[in-house]
């Protein structure tokens, strides 16, 4: 699980903005803002609802007149003066943002690959991990479509394209896949001082000048399941090698944060469809997945389950709901589709997954994180660091330890590393992770 790195926005005047965005993004900016007006109307009409429920339900018979008890209602009578000004306030708010979302439209350019930058990037990629999958099911243009992309700009599947576009493509792909709420510009360093010294700008042009791989970066929706993920790269896999313009000898896919669950997620969707890219597969490096999970999401659910289980507090639960299908499988690290179908992803109940081993044979490899240094002056302060982690994601989650036996990963010990005195942004730049992974890639 990741957030937005140095590379996130930050608070830029208006008028820089206005550099960054497109038209179609003011569009989805505008829809999001009459969605959230919308959404705090009925937030403290439920609450309110509520307060009337409670007061009423000492008086009996005589107090229920006053309340619609109609099922899935607020509580507040739709005729009465509350529930006319709680009526006219999401009308008017329709009716505005109805008429603004068509004029944006109107005035919008044709749909075409624009300029873009990396504070458009950035945004965009937080709006997406912690909404994307609401982006998606209201049509906001603010959702991103997955794609393959190198310097920025996406790729063609088509090989006399794409031979135009990676004229010095090698047999060997490195497929560099993103966290949550991250995109594949984050995987370079803001500055030069922060990059590799003598090995390029990111781990993707390192590997290319020392190894000869041809770095390619997926960019997609985190908001999304991170099955669903898992079967578009999957899909996508199988485009890029039949359009690549070499021969492809071996793909290696390199991972931060949930995109390792991505990866995982996408083997098994393509090894179910009989795909042929798991065959080129020889390398899948993990930097700091939550293999079983992510403790800030745990947390989240709880909350939830506390909120929820008060009447005058119910409605501040759905708040905490507003996190996307994504976040939600960070609680236990779910990869594919079984993990979560047919469950309230806010229930908070335990964990459900099927044991998932890694992919056979396939060279696997885990890089986890830890804040403090290792080894620690005390037991206790190993157990702290190890609990700790990079800051998000524990060590034993990364490893795929599982207190469970059928749940462990079975990664060799020789494919294991730790990086002490690192966060979890920090596995994205960092010289020493880089050298572990040229000496594993070798």
């Amino acid at each position: 699980m990741t957030t937005p790195s140095s590379r996130r926005p930050g608070r830029a005047p208006l008028a820089d903005w206005r550099r960054h965005l497109h038209l179609s993004d003011i569009r989805g900016l505008a829809q999001l803002a009459t969605q959230g007006t919308l959404g705090i109307t009925e937030l403290v009409e439920k609450v309110q609802g509520n307060v009337y429920k409670a007061v009423a339900a000492p008086l009996g018979a005589a107090g229920q007149k006053f309340v619609d008890r109609t099922a899935g209602a607020s509580g507040v009578r739709k005729k009465g003066i509350t529930g006319l000004v709680y009526g006219s306030v999401k009308g008017v708010t329709r009716l505005a943002g109805g008429g603004v979302d068509a004029l944006l439209a109107r005035v919008a350019p044709r749909p075409g690959p624009q300029a873009s930058s990396p504070q458009r990037e950035a945004l965009l990629a937080a709006l997406n991990g912690v909404l994307g999958d609401q982006l998606l099911d209201t049509a906001n243009p603010l959702a991103i479509r997955m794609s393959l992309r190198h310097d920025g700009q996406s790729l063609p599947m088509d090989q006399a394209a794409l031979a135009q576009r990676l004229p010095h493509a090698t047999g060997k792909i490195l497929l560099l896949v993103h966290g949550l709420c991250m995109n594949d510009l984050q995987w370079r360093a803001d500055s030069p001082a922060d990059a590799l010294p003598g090995h390029g700008q990111d781990y993707g042009e390192g590997l290319a000048q020392e190894l000869g791989y041809t770095p390619v970066y997926l960019h997609y929706n985190t908001g999304l399941h991170t099955s669903v993920n898992g079967g578009q790269l999957a899909a996508l896999l199988e485009q890029l090698l039949q359009a690549w313009p070499r021969k492809v000898e071996a793909l290696t896919l390199l991972t931060h944060s949930m995109g390792g669950l991505v990866a995982r997620s996408a083997w098994h969707s393509a090894a179910a469809r009989g795909m042929h890219w798991p065959s080129r597969l020889r390398h899948l490096v993990f930097l700091g997945t939550p293999h079983h999970g992510a403790p800030l999401e745990k947390v989240g659910s709880w909350v939830d389950t506390v909120l929820g289980s008060n009447p005058l507090t119910r409605p501040f639960a759905k708040i905490g709901q507003i996190r996307s299908a994504g976040i939600t499988d960070l609680r236990y690290g779910n990869v594919l589709p079984a993990d979560w179908q047919g469950a309230d992803r806010f229930s908070g109940g335990p964990d459900r997954r099927p044991p998932v081993p890694l992919p056979a044979g396939v060279a696997c490899l885990a890089v986890a994180a830890t804040l403090g240094r290792v080894p620690a002056a005390a037991a206790a302060g190993r157990q702290f660091d190890a609990a700790l982690g990079d800051g998000l994601v524990p060590l034993a989650s990364a490893l795929g330890q599982h207190a469970e036996v059928a749940r462990c990963l079975a990664f060799p010990t020789d494919r294991q590393w730790v990086a002490s005195g690192t966060g979890h942004i920090a596995l994205l730049h960092s010289l020493p992770v880089y050298q572990q992974l040229r000496r594993w890639l070798a």
